[in-house]
């Protein structure tokens, strides 16, 4: 009410800005029961969510407020791509959590990878990502034409086999036949029917996303901090600066923080 607003994500190499990404992993802390802190910072990505704020007839005077923030190793042996992920209290139950998961998944699918986060889950985490699994699987299966394999739906939503096999097992999905997972599909009014039951999460829009793949070796890329903000395009026509363009979906889900107890925490 009375404010402007803009959203804008932000790429911080963990090599480059050192001192800045072991303060947010310190206050991070403060919201995350499960942290445990790591000083070297350098191994990580941090890819930052703000909204900036400008006070109407304020004379242009605002500032970047962060949202939440998800880190992210340079070189996963286990295909991890998110380490740590958390959205600030005052911020929560607006579906940035979700928007952060989608947009790791993006960046995975960029890679031509797929991907998973550090494991174990916290409870808010399996929480936000089984919510986050089920939405894209659903949507994915809605238009199945039989002939697609779980590795299919991997390849396309970047999420590991594992983590489909699970969400589909919840969703009483497969079958394991002779030496393999099959998928098994309900009737599609009951599809559509379960797809319908869940809130369309903020999501990222792959055809927004502006993001070169990192070809340096890990604390050489040039440059600290890269804006991905610009046309954040959601249910409030939210536009942010930053320079290179990221969108997002419909209408938000109930989201809360999201973190994992490892990383850069």
């Amino acid at each position: 009410g009375g404010h402007l607003c803009q959203l804008s994500l932000w790429e911080v190499d963990g090599a480059m800005e050192r001192v800045y990404c072991e303060n947010l992993c310190l206050l991070s802390k403060l919201f995350l029961d499960h942290k445990t802190l790591y000083y070297d910072t350098a191994p990580f990505f941090f890819y930052l969510l703000t909204e900036y704020c400008e006070e109407p007839g304020g004379g242009g005077k605002g500032g970047h407020h962060l949202i939440g923030y998800f880190s992210k190793e340079k070189v996963s042996e286990l295909d991890y791509n998110l380490a740590c992920i958390l959205i600030f209290p005052n911020y929560q139950r607006h579906g940035y959590g979700k928007l952060l998961i989608s947009f790791s998944y993006e960046l995975t699918k960029r890679e031509q990878k797929v991907g998973s986060p550090e494991k174990p889950l916290s409870d808010l985490g399996k929480l936000s990502y089984r919510s986050y699994w089920t939405y894209v699987l659903l949507s994915k299966l809605s238009s199945f034409d039989g002939s697609s394999s779980i590795q299919d739906l991997s390849l396309c939503t970047g999420v590991k086999v594992e983590d489909v096999i699970s969400t589909l097992q919840a969703l009483d999905m497969v079958r394991y036949w002779k030496g393999q997972y099959m998928v098994v599909l309900p009737c599609p009014d009951r599809l559509e029917e379960q797809l319908q039951s869940h809130r369309v999460p903020m999501l990222c829009d792959e055809t927004k996303l502006k993001w070169p793949l990192h070809t340096a070796r890990p604390g050489q890329k040039e440059g600290g901090a890269e804006g991905l903000g610009g046309d954040l395009q959601g249910p409030a026509e939210r536009t942010g600066g930053g320079g290179q363009q990221i969108g997002l979906g419909s209408a938000s889900a109930e989201e809360s923080a999201a973190d994992k107890p490892g990383g850069p925490q």
